[in-house]
């Protein structure tokens, strides 16, 4: 079983995302800690480019800062070694296509392996291109995590039949943020993937508050949040860990809800 499906078994998840590097990589490692401590299932980790093309203004900012300060991938390679002497729960990359390109896919790929992160997302990874990385992905155990839009359409059952480690369902067209309304209609998307596959259904784009949480999990397996989460580190900086925690707590209790 892919290390991914452990963090739905017998429960909702709840899948936070981090920008490595920001504010500083030090406290990224404190915050992912404490995302853990407090309930995180899966944990997102984003590795800055300088064009995040699926990204709202909150993450392209996170994006921005992290690299101002020096971020690279290998330095975030190294801070993944660091967190898996303690860290457990599944860990995924989310990045874009170029980044992995750039530096190599089969070498990027093998490092994820070495290093423990059991997924990789590719937001601007069209699905007839996929093959460019899947069979890298699967010589090294790394799942390559499938992204469903309100506009697949037809598509949907075409992706999700091939889909592994779990599907990432965007919740509202456009870019990441925090949207006050969520009015897609999931649950027929949903009802569409389960015809074809078992492999969970996590909805992420635009949920902030514990209430939306419940709501997206209570039609899924879970939810993921990450502009909400950068606003608290854009908020209290090197202090933000313990707002994290707090915050993180709150949407593993909500999406416990629906169970």
């Amino acid at each position: 079983m892919s290390n991914i499906r452990k963090a739905f078994e017998n429960k909702k998840a709840f899948i936070p995302f981090v920008t490595c590097g920001d504010p500083d990589l030090a406290t990224s490692a404190k915050v992912i800690r404490e995302a853990a401590a407090n309930g995180a299932d899966l944990i997102e980790l984003g590795i800055p480019f300088s064009d995040p093309t699926a990204e709202g203004p909150v993450i392209q900012g996170a994006n921005i800062r992290a690299l101002a300060g020096g971020v690279t991938t290998d330095k975030v390679f190294d801070l993944v070694r660091d967190l898996r002497k303690d860290v457990t729960v599944p860990m995924v990359f989310m990045t874009y296509a170029n980044v992995v390109f750039s530096y190599g896919a089969e070498k990027f790929i093998a490092i994820c392996e070495e290093i423990g992160i059991d997924g990789l997302i590719l937001p601007d990874l069209p699905y007839e291109e996929k093959d460019e990385f899947r069979p890298i992905c699967k010589a090294h155990n790394v799942d390559l995590i499938s992204l469903i839009a309100p506009t697949s359409a037809n598509r949907i059952a075409m992706i999700a039949k091939e889909a592994e480690g779990f599907i990432y369902l965007v919740s509202s067209l456009g870019v990441t943020g925090t949207r006050s309304e969520i009015t897609t209609d999931l649950p027929s998307i949903v009802k569409v993937i389960r015809e074809v596959t078992d492999v969970p259904v996590a909805i992420g784009f635009g949920i902030s508050n514990p209430e939306q949480a419940a709501k997206m999990a209570a039609v899924s397996d879970g939810a993921i949040v990450g502009s909400a989460i950068i606003k608290i580190l854009e908020k209290y900086g090197t202090e933000s860990p313990k707002y994290v925690g707090e915050f993180v707590k709150s949407m593993k209790d909500a999406v416990m809800t629906t169970v």
